[in-house]
């Protein structure tokens, strides 16, 4: 709620601001030039303050259709590049895009693949979408960056992936990737926002440059706290695309929309974030990625429990078998029993948990073996902090380690908010 004393100029300035906010929920229609923050900010708080639903960038059809008319369209999205109907239903854009004859040449898809079923780090086949045939070309594997080739034909592009907002999750990667071709071959790119579910804290290391990979690119805490249109006006900003031209960018904001608005994404951003509590506990437990931890691959409780054979069964009681399923072809510890914990009752996180990799490490038969030395660095951002648990460091004074570097980017973080 915003609060506004009662003067006459600031009633009169509630009262126009309200009018501009219905009137744009009402026609869906925001500005399709390049948006001002600061425009967005006073709409989304007005709007929050009487309690209307997110409105993602996709839903809001009046602001970016004549954009794409008569263009060839390129188009980078997956299974949850949907527009969200009253009743609950859902149609993908490129679907309803082709019902306004917007001319989809080509799609991009990213890591798991157009429909998103694809296994983390499978290879992703080029080929064609069997619903329109248009043509899918992989962005993930050997190939993760358009080339001049694939875009010689194409006027502008639409990106739509909805993010969850968390440094080593590969969708960012693919946006650099786009953003750098994009600009280098003079292609503007429109941004089809969509709410972070986890956008309410910042928190984790800052990626060391030195260890850059497709798992993190940029010097961003682990959990960065920005929306993907965010993220890309900083991708921009910071000149990180290592290119002489800027991305020539265009977002529609999401409406209605803080970073503190609780969001329930209705379709999995991957097969392995099946509900609402594993997207949050992801940053938490995506660093048992690079150890020998099984963080729920090949259960259908994929990233909220940790277990392993090699863990106490007394400190451990939770007992399943990884077997491969829908996204976890072959996942760790395959056909053997992991002593586990289960943590789907965990209150809802705020700040990455150290716990749960400290003690695992602690209990551990196997220390020799636990980290996957370069796959944990890349996950972590660091080489500090497998050295830090190895030492015993305690929690407080790794925490204390992360201090300057967030301070840092915070206020860089600052200069890019839509949704302030």
């Amino acid at each position: 709620m915003v609060f506004i004393k009662h003067t006459f100029k600031n009633t009169f300035l509630f009262f126009f601001l309200l009018f501009i906010s219905c009137r744009n929920n009402a026609s869906s229609n925001f500005a399709t030039a390049k948006i001002d923050p600061q425009t967005v900010s006073k709409v989304n708080k007005t709007a929050t303050s009487v309690s209307q639903p997110p409105v993602v960038g996709a839903n809001q059809l009046d602001a970016y259709l004549p954009l794409l008319k008569n263009k060839n369209v390129a188009f980078v999205g997956n299974q949850t590049s949907v527009i969200f109907r009253n009743d609950t239903k859902t149609t993908h854009l490129v679907d309803s895009l082709v019902a306004h004859s917007i001319k989809i040449k080509k799609v991009f898809s990213p890591e798991h693949g157009f429909r998103g079923k694809a296994d983390a780090a499978e290879h992703v086949a080029d080929g064609r979408d069997k619903k329109t045939g248009i043509p899918i070309i992989s962005l993930y594997g050997k190939n993760k960056k358009p080339t001049s080739d694939m875009l010689k034909d194409i006027d502008i592009i639409v990106f739509d992936i909805q993010d969850v907002g968390v440094r080593f999750y590969t969708y960012i990667s693919t946006l650099h990737y786009v953003m750098q071709s994009c600009a280098e071959n003079q292609i503007p790119v429109i941004i089809l926002d969509r709410p972070n579910p986890n956008g309410h804290y910042i928190d984790g290391p800052v990626l060391d440059t030195r260890h850059s990979s497709f798992v993190g690119m940029h010097p961003v805490p682990l959990v960065h706290g920005m929306t993907i249109g965010e993220y890309a006006q900083m991708i921009n900003g910071e000149g990180w695309l290592q290119t002489d031209q800027k991305c020539n960018l265009t977002i529609i904001p999401v409406k209605n929309y803080t970073h503190t608005t609780p969001y329930h994404l209705p379709i999995r951003p991957s097969p392995n974030l099946p509900n609402d509590i594993a997207i949050n506990l992801y940053p938490s437990l995506g660093l048992f990625e690079g150890t020998t931890i099984n963080a729920g691959r090949g259960t259908e409780m994929q990233f909220q429990l940790i277990g392993a054979p090699e863990l106490p069964k007394d400190k451990y009681p939770f007992s399943y078998t990884p077997a491969p399923n829908f996204g976890a072809k072959n996942p760790k510890h395959k056909g053997n029993l992991c002593n586990g914990i289960d943590l789907r009752n965990t209150e809802k996180m705020n700040r990455i948990n150290l716990s749960w990799i400290i003690n695992a490490y602690k209990l551990s038969s196997k220390k020799a073996v636990f980290f996957k030395n370069k796959s944990f660095t890349i996950h972590a951002g660091n080489t500090l902090l497998q050295k830090q648990i190895e030492q015993g460091v305690s929690i407080q004074k790794i925490r204390d380690s992360w201090n300057s570097d967030l301070n840092i980017y915070k206020k860089t973080r600052a200069k890019y908010l839509l949704y302030k």
